[in-house]
C-alpha cells in the first residue's frame, strides 16, 4: 500500500492537533507538520486552501479535510483505503479540544 502524501496545518500545542499527530504516528505516516501559530504564511495558506480559518486542516493526496480531529482523519483514510486498520492505541486522545476549550465541570462538595 502506497503511503499518502500529507500536509497537516496544526497548532504546536492543541488537543485537536495532538490527536492528528497521534494518528500519523499510529500508522507510521510521514507528513509535513505546518505550524499555523508561529508562521503566518502557513496559516494564510491553510485558510486559502480550506476556505475557512479553523484548524486542524489536513491535506491528504490533494484533498483538504478542514477543521478535523484525528478521529476524522483516521476515518477518512480508512474509508478511502489509504491505510489498513490496526489495533495500536494512539498515544494521545484523537477527539479532544485544547484544554482551555473544554467545558468546565462544576465543583461538587460532599458533606
Amino acid at each position: 500500500m502506497e503511503k499518502p502524501q500529507i500536509i497537516a496545518y496544526l497548532k504546536p500545542h492543541c488537543g485537536w492537533s495532538m490527536g492528528v499527530r497521534a494518528i500519523m504516528k499510529k500508522y507510521d505516516l510521514a507528513f509535513e507538520d505546518r505550524d499555523i501559530i508561529n508562521d503566518p504564511a502557513q496559516r494564510a495558506e491553510m485558510m486559502e486552501k480550506s476556505g475557512q480559518p479553523l484548524s486542524p486542516c489536513v491535506e491528504v493526496n490533494g484533498t483538504m479535510l478542514a477543521d478535523v480531529s484525528g478521529e476524522e482523519v483516521e476515518a477518512y483514510m480508512l474509508a478511502n483505503s489509504l491505510i489498513a486498520p490496526n489495533a495500536e492505541k494512539p498515544e494521545a486522545p484523537i477527539d479532544q479540544p485544547c484544554a482551555h476549550e473544554m467545558e468546565e465541570q462544576p465543583i461538587a462538595f460532599r458533606r
